[in-house]
């Protein structure tokens, strides 16, 4: 059995795209930061996220059946950094940006590279997190193309060429 530790250090060479994950509904407006997304099938075009149960978006997240996957651009990383949790508070996270909404309510960040509009289809409870499987209701290309990623536990920009 692989240690906690050792596995840490490995996923620390996983490079990954850096999103906000937001939603809005009866539970609230919410959003974190996630590295942990992935696409799982285009038809239906269906994605999954996973969440630690800690987190204080956890809850709201299922109460809302909905989220936005915003995939933050290399210009975003303040946003990283605020929806990445602390002692920032919700309204604060929010107001760092300029929002609008598609399909769900799930609050779309104006500027992100692509922001994914989905419903909640299926979750899965596995060890300290959930995972979300989410089906795409709306999709929308942002302007920027160079994209913002964590990989050896800092932030890259990878630029399109």
């Amino acid at each position: 059995m692989v240690n906690r530790q050792t596995y840490r250090e490995a996923m620390a060479r996983f490079g990954a795209a850096v999103s906000v994950i937001t939603t809005d509904g009866p539970g609230g407006r919410f959003g974190f930061t996630a590295s942990a997304v992935c696409s799982v099938t285009d038809d239906p075009a269906t994605l999954l996220v996973c969440v630690n149960r800690r987190n204080d978006s956890h809850q709201p997240l299922l109460t809302n059946a909905v989220l936005c996957v915003n995939t933050l651009a290399a210009d975003q990383e303040n946003l990283s950094n605020l929806f990445g949790g602390g002692s920032v508070d919700q309204d604060e996270r929010f107001a760092a940006g300029h929002w609008h909404t598609l399909q769900t309510g799930a609050p779309v960040l104006d500027g992100a590279v692509v922001a994914f509009d989905c419903r909640i289809s299926q979750v899965t409870e596995v060890a300290t997190h959930t995972v979300v499987f989410a089906q795409v209701a709306a999709l929308q290309h942002g302007a920027s193309h160079d994209g913002l990623v964590y990989f050896a536990r800092a932030y890259h920009t990878l630029r399109r060429p």
